[in-house]
């Protein structure tokens, strides 16, 4: 037998280990290539192709690039498949897809174009984007030529990514899972590269990589800052959009997956690199072993919605050579057209069961071989859409909360696409949580959107949704299913999120800059909800009054930071699993670009090189969340009542500033922006929590509730200290820092927060 290699040439192979035949029955059930029996078994799925070949080759990446190709056996029910002697761990190879050519039907099979095995565990190289990566003819800007639609002749083997046979072996020498608790979750979403390119703390050969994350100066700023679980953007085998490659850019973010088993390579150290894809590997377990040693848990973002082939004018690298009409979704009309629900060109159809077998597969094994603790699932209503839409008991879904494998880690669903019925926050089964957009929302919209309004004597919205998030958003968790619905950890709570404004730009600008996205700043939303406190962007002291107002630079600054120190309480003080953003602990800022997702930078890397009141901003969130840790009033693991308890006290209370309770009415009047909330733990060993909130622009005095005339509260924290260890000068000026219920006034501040623990 013969093969033909990429450059045409006629290559002998060796059949001395034995011959090439079909496998049994169940081991076809399991699509990919393993290694069995002094050779591979390769299992393919292509339902409507002719002959699927399995492509072996030689010297990758110099001019004497070998190919031999091996015939598979089928197709049983859409699967091919054998059994290949004499070849083993570290082979690189490809397959190509013969079959129709019809796009009018949707079958786009071009053996000219070698494709990815969707269940390769182990990749290495990265696609060229040239026209020969396409499996249909382009013009010069890699644009379809539409008449009539002709396939691409051209091999795409010399521009193309190759599996690899094998795995990479692992020693994880004991190391366990941290197992946190829901109630004791803080989520710190970043992303690999820009997490430590900049940092000058962790050794420069290890920084924007997978070794940099787990660097000891990275752990124990994570540490420090409390958090319990680090959220990482993609690290799927990813390449860009041909839409970005022809500006010279790049999808930074990651979503824009080309194989979901093995790790994105240039996010490894230049050795791992070097060494090939198992060590690759290797140094993505290291990291997740080092975290699990620091008690972090590692939570995994995912695209499963849709892929890196982009919409029909995309490239052909995997799933569209193999079978465009079945992995696909597709809007049934003639001539086929995609149903794009995820805007980026195409959606994977959750309505198949090989999509979903293809996803869990993948889950699967970033559980066990990687010991990753949960997923992040982007755009996950996809994922759950049957044939009428949105399904909360889809198949997919309710593997996720019973497979013996998956059902223990923690699935955190972005509850949203762009297709019919695509907002679905609080609707997934428990225990699977959801981004609690609401909380975005209304929390952005009472600190910021609304005193903005305020200042131009604009009405400003009330309190009342701003309550609701505080509790633990019930309107939205507490309904999907009476017998088991969500508790407030359902919820994950954020303000600034990889998308959007950074928690700095969000009190800095009200206006987008994305001019470098090379969208003429059409991309990013517009919904911003911000606030730039008087002057957009950047403050330059040199002007004592850049407003006109009145306002110095120091102001201004001095009023963006007590904002952003009111989001921080949010996000310590909810019920709820807080979220924040790497480097909004301190003050990152993306010179108002919210939607960096190409931006592979200075504006996306993080600047470690802190300013005074960055080091201030960073106690604070780190005093913050440590105060969230110790005290169970501010983390609820259940959703409150405001029920007595049997002590007296309500577990949830609120009151106005004058010490009574909020009456329904009052909670509807637009002027009320001044609240205090009570939530009372009938335990005598933990401390009850006072937060109160000040909305308006002008200071107010409280008297603090009644329940038990003999509890007196501390003063703990107040928003408008620049620093947590401010607290003893600020008592010392406005009064004493112990108070009684009935007995004492104090002051609060305009747009301020102000906690109080019971003694």
């Amino acid at each position: 037998m013969q093969g033909v290699s990429a450059f045409g040439r006629l290559c002998c192979v060796d059949h001395t280990a034995g011959r090439i035949e079909p496998l049994a029955y169940e081991a076809t059930r399991q699509p990919g290539v393993r290694l069995s029996d002094a050779g591979i078994d390769v299992v393919v799925e292509a339902d409507h192709a002719t002959l699927v070949e399995f492509c072996a080759f030689d010297q990758v990446g110099t001019e004497n690039q070998n190919e031999t190709r091996y015939p598979l056996f089928g197709p049983e029910a859409g699967v091919w498949h054998a059994h290949i002697p004499g070849i083993g761990q570290g082979q690189r190879y490809g397959l190509r897809v013969h079959g129709p050519w019809d796009p009018s039907a949707g079958h786009l099979h071009n053996p000219a174009k070698l494709l990815l095995d969707p269940y390769a565990k182990l990749v290495e190289g990265m696609p060229q984007l040239t026209g020969a990566l396409h499996s249909h003819v382009v013009d010069a800007n890699l644009g379809p030529v539409f008449d009539p639609w002709r396939a691409d002749p051209r091999d795409s083997a010399p521009v193309m990514a190759f599996g690899v046979v094998g795995e990479a072996d692992y020693d994880w020498a004991g190391s366990q899972r941290p197992n946190v608790s829901w109630s004791q979750m803080v989520v710190y979403e970043a992303h690999v590269r820009g997490l430590t390119k900049n940092h000058p703390d962790v050794p420069e050969p290890l920084r924007g990589t997978y070794a940099g994350v787990a660097a000891p100066a990275m752990i124990e700023h994570l540490q420090r800052l409390g958090v319990t679980s680090i959220e990482l953007l993609p690290i799927h085998y990813s390449m860009s959009e041909p839409h970005l490659a022809t500006k010279g850019l790049a999808n930074y973010w990651g979503y824009s997956t080309l194989n979901y088993f093995a790790p994105h390579p240039l996010y490894a150290t230049a050795a791992a690199q070097a060494a090939g894809p198992e060590a690759v590997v290797r140094e993505v377990k290291d990291m997740v072993r080092c975290l699990h040693q620091a008690g972090i848990e590692v939570i995994l973002d995912v695209v499963y919605n849709h892929t890196c082939e982009v919409g029909l004018g995309g490239p052909t690298v995997s799933w569209r050579g193999l079978d465009n009409l079945a992995w696909y979704l597709h809007d049934g009309s003639v001539p086929a057209r995609y149903a794009d629900v995820t805007g980026t060109g195409n959606a994977l159809d959750f309505r198949r069961s090989k999509t979903v077998a293809l996803a869990l597969d993948s889950l699967r094994h970033w559980a066990n071989d990687y010991q990753i603790d949960g997923f992040r699932y982007d755009l996950a209503v996809t994922m759950a859409r049957g044939y009428s839409g949105f399904d909360p008991d889809h198949p997919f879904l309710v593997t996720l909360i019973t497979d013996p494998v998956l059902r223990g880690l923690k699935h955190i669903a972005e509850p949203w696409d762009m297709g019919p019925g695509g907002w679905q926050t609080g609707n997934f089964p428990p225990p699977i949580a959801s981004w609690n957009d609401s909380f975005r929302g209304d929390v952005r919209s009472f600190w910021l959107a609304g005193p903005k309004e305020l200042a131009a004597s604009r009405p400003a919205g009330n309190a009342r949704d701003l309550a609701t998030r505080l509790s633990g958003s019930a309107d939205l968790f507490a309904h999907a299913n009476p017998m088991a619905h969500h508790g407030p950890a359902g919820s994950i709570n954020f303000v600034a999120a990889h998308d959007g404004f950074t928690l700095h730009d969000l009190t800095a600008y009200e206006h987008k800059l994305n001019q470098a996205n090379g969208e003429d700043g059409r991309d990013g939303t517009d919904d911003n909800r911000s606030w730039n406190h008087g002057l957009e962007g950047p403050l330059d002291a040199r002007h004592d009054d850049p407003t006109g107002l009145g306002l110095g630079s120091d102001a201004i600054l001095s009023l963006r930071l007590r904002s952003t120190r009111n989001l921080l309480a949010m996000l310590a003080f909810s019920a709820g699993a807080p979220m924040l953003v790497a480097g909004d602990e301190f003050g990152r800022t993306q010179f108002g670009n919210n939607n960096a997702y190409c931006q592979d930078n200075d504006i996306s890397w993080i600047n470690w090189d802190l300013q005074p009141w960055q080091l201030n901003q960073l106690d604070t969130a780190s005093f913050l969340f440590q105060l969230r840790r110790l005290n169970p009033a501010l983390r609820p693991a259940t959703h409150l009542t405001g029920r007595d308890t049997g002590t007296g006290l309500a577990d949830l209370s609120w009151y106005t500033m004058d010490g009574e309770v909020v009456s329904h009415d009052r909670w509807h009047q637009d002027d009320f922006r001044a609240v205090q909330m009570l939530r009372h733990v009938p335990d005598a060993a933990t401390r009850d929590a006072l937060v109160l909130i000040n909305g308006q622009l002008e200071s107010t005095d409280a008297v603090l509730p009644a329940g038990q005339e003999s509890r007196r509260w501390e003063l703990i924290w107040d928003s408008t200290w620049d620093h947590p260890g401010d607290r003893d000068s600020a008592t010392q000026a406005e009064g004493p820092d112990v108070v009684t219920p009935r007995h004492d006034t104090v002051p609060v501040n305009p747009l301020s927060t102000r906690l109080y623990l019971s003694i």
